[in-house]
C-alpha cells in the first residue's frame, strides 16, 4: 500500500495506536499510525530498521524504512532518543524475536535528539549514572518495566480494599504530631527564615528569645507528616475499615540503599480487629499484590528476573540469593507465612550456629530491635519463608500499640508484629492498637504528648473498640517485586540527603 491509497483510507485521521496492542495484533496487511521514541537504530545505504517504544510495553516495535521512500536529511534524523510518528502497514515479521513489524510510508521527527548528547544511548549505564538523569531514566528498558510495575500495583491496593469494603481515608501532609514519637520530622514554616531578625520571637519567660510558633501560619509548631496511622485511626473508628495512600516524609539521615526522605505509605486500619486478624489480613494483602504482578506484568518481571539472575550470578557465592526473582515471588504465593513471637526469634537466634560462631555483625539478646540481618537469617537460612513476628518488647515499639496483659515484669511486650521477607527483611509494621484510656494516656504522659494528642485520646473515652492497623513501605514491595537493590531505583525521583534534583 503506497502514499496516495493510505492517504485515501484516510490515515491522516488515523487514530494513534499503543505499540502494546500493535505487537499483539494479527490483522496484516492493515494501515496503521503510532507514535513513540526511537530506542534502536541500525541499517545501511538501502534501508533502516528503527527500535520504536512509547511505554505501553517493554518490547519495541520494529519500523522497516526503506531509503528510497526517505531523503537523506530525513533519515539522519533517526537518532536514539528522536521522536517520532510512524504510519504504514502491519505486517508479520520474519526477524528472528518478533512476530510484526512496521513497513513505514510516512515518518514525520516530532523532536530530534542529538547523537552526540543524548546522555540515554543503547549500551548499558550504572544505576549511579542513571539516577543522576532520572529526567530521562523511565525512557531505558529496566526503569520503564520498574514504573509500570509501580502502577500496577498502585492500582492494585486500591481495588483490594475497595473490593473488601475499605473506604479510602485522605490522611492530612502537614501535621502537629509526630505520630511516631521519633523526632525525625520534617518542620515546616511560613517564616522569612533567610531574615531571621524578622522572625517573631518569645519576649518573656523560661523561652524567652526563642522562635514563636504561635505567630507562624498554623500558630503552631508544624511538621510535614511522619504517618498517616493516627489520623486514620479516627477514620476506622467511625467507618469500620480504612486506608491510606500517599507521601510519608522522615528527616532520617540515612544514606543507605533502604532508606528514603519521601516515600509512599499504605496504612489500613480496621475497628473490631485484633492481632490476628491483622496478621490474616496483612498475608491475604501481600499475596494478592504479587499475584497481580505475576498475572499483569509478566513481561516486565521476567525481564528483571533475567537481570537479577545475570546480577547475582556475578556476586560472591556467600552473597548470592539463592531463588530467581520468580522463584522467589512464586515461592511466597506458594507458602504460609510462619508465625513466631519475638521471644521465640531471639531463642532461635541466639541457639543458631551463625551466632555462636559470631557471624551477626550485631548484638542479640531480649530486648534488642532485630536488625536485617537478624531478619533475613531467620527467613532465609532458618524457616525458609516468609515470617510474621509478633509480641515485642514494649520498650522498643511505639506508645500507641496495645500492652499484653501478664507479663512478667522487665519482659513487657505490646500486640505488635513485623512481616519479614527473604531478601528484604522487615516490609510491614503493624499492631494492635491500645484501646485503654488508662494505658494509652500513661504511655503518652511519659512522652509528654498528652496535650498535643488530646484528639487521639478522646477516641478512648467515647466508644473505645479494639481495632488493628499495619503500614506497608510501598517502595520496600516494589524493592522485593522487581529484585532492585536500592530503594532509590523503584522512585521516580528519590529523596535522600543532599539529593534534592529534578
Amino acid at each position: 500500500m503506497n502514499s496516495r491509497q493510505l492517504e485515501t483510507v484516510g490515515y491522516l485521521i488515523m487514530k494513534r495506536q499503543d505499540i502494546k496492542d500493535l505487537l499483539a495484533s494479527k490483522d496484516f496487511d492493515q494501515p496503521v499510525h503510532t507514535k513513540g521514541w526511537i530506542r534502536g537504530e541500525r541499517g545501511n545505504a538501502y534501508v533502516r530498521f528503527l527500535g520504536l517504544n512509547d511505554g505501553s510495553s517493554i518490547q519495541n516495535i520494529q519500523v522497516v524504512a526503506d531509503a528510497e521512500k526517505f531523503d537523506e536529511n530525513l533519515r539522519k534524523r533517526f537518532n536514539v532518543g528522536a521522536a517520532v510518528s510512524i504510519t504504514g502497514t502491519l505486517v508479520e515479521s520474519k526477524g528472528k524475536g518478533q512476530s510484526v513489524e512496521i513497513v513505514a510510508e510516512k515518518i514525520e521527527i516530532l523532536g530530534d535528539a542529538d547523537a552526540e548528547t543524548y546522555p540515554i544511548q543503547p549500551k548499558a549505564h550504572s544505576m549511579e549514572f542513571l539516577r543522576e538523569n532520572a529526567h530521562l531514566r523511565s525512557r531505558t528498558t529496566t526503569f520503564g518495566a520498574i514504573f509500570r510495575l509501580r502502577h500496577a500495583l498502585s492500582f492494585a491496593i486500591h481495588n483490594y480494599f475497595n473490593e473488601r469494603r475499605f473506604y479510602y481515608w485522605h490522611s492530612p501532609i502537614l501535621t502537629a504530631s509526630d505520630a511516631e514519637g521519633a523526632g525525625e520530622s520534617f518542620r515546616v514554616t511560613n517564616f522569612d527564615i533567610d531574615d531571621f531578625d524578622a522572625i517573631p520571637k518569645i519576649a518573656e519567660g523560661e523561652n524567652k528569645g526563642k522562635i514563636d510558633n504561635k505567630e507562624d501560619f498554623f500558630g503552631q509548631t508544624t511538621n510535614l507528616t511522619v504517618s498517616g496511622q493516627l489520623e486514620a485511626e479516627l477514620g476506622a473508628l467511625g467507618l469500620g475499615r480504612v486506608y491510606t495512600f500517599g507521601p510519608t516524609f522522615r528527616a532520617e539521615n540515612s544514606n543507605t540503599a533502604r532508606h528514603l526522605a519521601e516515600f509512599w505509605m499504605v496504612e489500613p486500619e480496621m475497628a473490631f480487629h485484633d492481632l490476628k486478624d491483622n496478621m490474616d489480613l496483612v498475608e491475604d494483602f501481600l499475596k494478592y499484590l504479587i499475584k497481580y504482578a505475576l498475572d499483569n506484568n509478566r513481561e516486565d518481571i521476567e525481564f528483571l528476573d533475567a537481570k537479577f539472575v545475570k546480577e547475582n550470578s556475578q556476586k560472591k557465592k556467600t552473597e548470592r540469593a539463592e531463588m530467581g526473582l520468580i522463584e522467589k515471588l512464586e515461592f511466597v504465593l506458594a507458602n504460609d507465612f510462619k508465625r513466631i513471637t519475638y521471644t521465640e526469634a531471639i531463642d532461635v537466634l541466639m541457639s543458631s550456629k551463625h551466632y555462636k560462631k559470631g557471624k551477626f555483625q550485631y548484638d542479640v539478646k531480649w530486648g534488642v530491635d532485630l536488625q536485617s540481618e537478624h531478619e533475613r537469617f531467620l527467613v532465609e537460612k532458618h524457616f525458609k519463608t516468609p515470617v510474621i513476628l509478633y509480641n515485642y518488647p514494649k520498650d522498643i515499639k511505639a506508645f500507641y500499640m496495645r500492652q499484653n496483659d501478664g507479663e512478667e515484669e522487665g519482659k513487657e511486650t505490646v500486640a505488635a508484629m513485623d512481616v519479614l521477607f527473604p531478601g528484604i527483611g522487615e516490609i510491614v509494621g503493624g499492631s494492635q492498637r491500645e484501646e485503654r484510656l488508662d494505658k494509652l494516656q500513661a504511655r503518652t504522659d511519659e512522652m509528654g504528648i498528652t496535650e498535643e494528642l488530646w484528639w487521639y485520646l478522646d477516641t478512648r473515652k467515647f466508644g473505645t473498640v479494639e481495632h488493628s492497623g499495619f503500614g506497608l513501605g510501598f517502595e520496600r514491595l516494589i524493592l522485593f517485586i522487581t529484585g532492585m537493590g536500592n530503594i532509590r531505583d523503584v522512585i521516580p525521583f528519590p529523596r535522600t540527603p543532599n539529593n534534592l534534583e529534578f
